[in-house]
């Protein structure tokens, strides 16, 4: 997968219940990333994002700041590698183990 990245961002600050795995699922479509996001049961946010670097590299930065109605306070980012991920979708909380 050539010219792909992946990165794993994880939010934390005020970031469930203001819409923001709505909006990133929304700005990540608008950009052509594929990924996901999904509300943790600590209260973060955790999202993956997958595309091209400079697209990608656009949501991490929309990552630090989220939609106008979340805080955010710190925002963890990793690199991974590219699982060929094709659309961007809202996910399910995990259940705790």
């Amino acid at each position: 997968m050539a010219g792909i990245v992946r990165r794993r961002a994880v939010v934390s600050g005020d970031v469930q219940g203001v819409y923001f795995r709505d909006t990133c699922r929304r700005e990540a479509t608008l950009r052509g990333v594929s990924g996901w996001v999904r509300n943790l049961p600590d209260g973060t946010v955790e999202a993956v994002f997958e595309g091209h670097p400079e697209r990608v590299g656009e949501m991490v930065a929309w990552a630090h700041e989220g939609p106008p109605t979340a805080i955010v306070d710190e925002v963890s980012v990793t690199e991974e590698e590219p699982e060929g991920l094709t659309n961007f979708e809202i996910r399910g909380t995990p259940r705790p183990f």
